[in-house]
């Protein structure tokens, strides 16, 4: 990668557009090609390290959980992430997008991370943008010097929405060295906002991942700092893959958790009954999704994207990153699991 250097023009007809931040800019032309269950009932949690069999092997608690409104809460979220208008195409860059291609997109979603990171934004603040920014490409072909800039735009609108103290327009301009102007940032912003008709308020992965750390994390003997770290640095993985938008948000996040699991413990099956009546998923359903976060993990993918791994090296997130993985996940964890 290239060291900080000249601003970067918007004129197609110059060198390839430039992801710029103040420590490193990215070329992004330099990376080639590379619903819910009838009688959903959330329970308590039981013992998260007995493994489960297939379903006849299963016996369901019947116990519900005590918090007030979090079964209807859970089931709106669940109806809400299938709505059509919430969802990205799942093969916009195929179907609708003539210059952008998905490692542009991984290469975007990358440097987002560290503009995230320079204004100590949220989680949920970076991943509502990448969702912002799937659903406009699904919708609208965007030429390649543009990318940027829906990418900061993207990101102002998910800071508006998530943050007590959301940058300025004119901040996120400065991250890109100022290559748009301000004026391109806001009407960028409202063509955002227009061609989403104004829904901004999708659930993605963090939405149900909290949750989800908070169910799995009961009566582990692991630091649940380590295994919420970690969770965090496999859910903020999944941005980067662009297959992984075939997947629900509740589906990434269970696999989250599966992966998190497995990765701390690879001799105890990650999946419980407990996790199956909480979250209302079998492992058999989680496979595709938990193999391409593996891959992910292991840098079978986008290996050359390194932010969201340097900065899980870091202390403060417990150096999940430098975590070791088993290379194989074993077949039986995917066998049919279901509760009776």
């Amino acid at each position: 990668m290239e060291s900080d250097g000249s601003k970067m023009s918007t004129n197609t007809n110059q060198s390839p557009p430039v992801l710029v931040h103040k420590r490193q800019r990215v070329v992004l032309e330099e990376f080639p090609d590379l619903s819910v269950p009838p009688g959903y009932q959330p329970i308590q949690n039981s013992n998260l390290d007995e493994p489960i069999g297939n379903k006849s092997n299963v016996k369901r608690d019947n116990q519900q959980i005590d918090e007030p409104y979090v079964s209807d809460i859970s089931l709106y979220l669940r109806m809400m992430e299938i709505e059509e208008n919430r969802k990205p195409a799942v093969d916009y860059v195929e179907n609708v997008q003539k210059h952008i291609t998905t490692n542009m997109r991984a290469t975007l979603v990358d440097w987002l991370v560290e503009v995230a990171d320079e204004y100590k934004l949220l989680s949920e603040t970076l991943h509502l943008a990448v969702s912002y920014i799937d659903r406009f490409l699904s919708i609208h072909s965007l030429n390649r010097s543009e990318l940027q800039l829906l990418g900061v735009s993207a990101m102002l609108i998910a800071s508006k929405y998530e943050e007590t103290t959301p940058p300025k327009a004119a901040d996120f301009c400065q991250s890109t060295n100022n290559t748009y102007s301000l004026h391109e940032v806001l009407e960028m912003e409202a063509q955002i906002l227009k061609t989403l008709n104004y829904e901004m308020g999708n659930p993605n992965v963090v939405t149900f991942l909290r949750r989800f750390i908070a169910i799995a994390s009961e009566n582990r003997k692991t630091s649940n700092s380590q295994f919420e770290n970690l969770c965090n640095y496999l859910a903020d993985l999944s941005l980067l893959d662009y297959e992984c938008i075939q997947f629900k948000p509740s589906t990434v996040a269970a696999s989250v958790i599966f992966l998190a699991k497995f990765i701390i413990k690879p001799r105890v099956h990650p999946w419980t009954l407990s996790l199956y009546d909480s979250l209302v998923y079998g492992s058999d359903d989680l496979e595709d999704c938990v193999i391409i976060l593996h891959d992910l993990y292991l840098s079978k993918r986008a290996s050359s994207l390194k932010a969201i791994r340097d900065k899980y090296k870091k202390k403060k997130f417990k150096c999940v990153a430098n975590l070791p993985s088993r290379p194989e996940l074993p077949e039986r964890y995917f066998e049919e699991v279901h509760g009776e």
